[in-house]
């Protein structure tokens, strides 16, 4: 039941429930690694906003393209009659592992608007913290505030429906 509740139904429901999530990353997830890399500073906060919205591109994107991949991971580490919390945070722990690796570089290509080794040089260092950042970022704040957002829309369309159900 918490599936039917929690995530979304059809297509529609997924595009905001994506939206929601990724909003809510790319603003948190993209100013806390741009201060790790330059500084804590108003400053540098405000550098990041800018590139925010190509972030948003790419992520939206990754997220499209690591779904399959990130269903059959999780397909090989959790079965079909575990718990809806143990198929939703291993679920998060794929699609953030495979985000991260990408992300890592081509968030620095990005950011720096331009395309050079520094970021794979350096991926060693950083995206182990990228990825923990992530994986906070989605488990304990995007997520959760999208589930609730499902759940809310499932009570006024479930109701929706009640209603016309009853009238029939």
């Amino acid at each position: 039941m918490e599936f039917y509740t929690k995530l979304p139904r059809n297509k529609k429901e997924f595009v905001i429930f994506m939206a929601i999530v990724s909003i809510i990353s790319v603003n948190i997830i993209g100013p806390i690694i741009s201060c790790f890399q330059t500084g804590f500073s108003i400053e540098s906060y405000l550098k990041v906003l800018p590139i925010l919205p190509f972030i948003w591109i790419c992520v939206v994107a990754l997220v499209l393209i690591t779904k399959k991949p990130a269903e059959y991971m999780k397909s090989k580490i959790i079965k079909q009659e575990d718990s809806f919390n143990a198929h939703i945070i291993v679920n998060i722990l794929c699609t953030v592992l495979m985000m991260s690796i990408i992300l890592t570089i081509v968030g620095e290509w990005i950011g720096s608007g331009q395309v050079t080794m520094h970021p794979i040089e350096n991926f060693i260092y950083n995206w182990p913290r990228n990825f923990a950042v992530a994986f906070a970022v989605e488990l304990f704040i995007a997520q959760p505030i999208a589930r609730f957002a499902m759940i809310n829309l499932h009570k006024v369309t479930d109701s929706k429906i009640q209603v016309q159900n009853a009238k029939a």
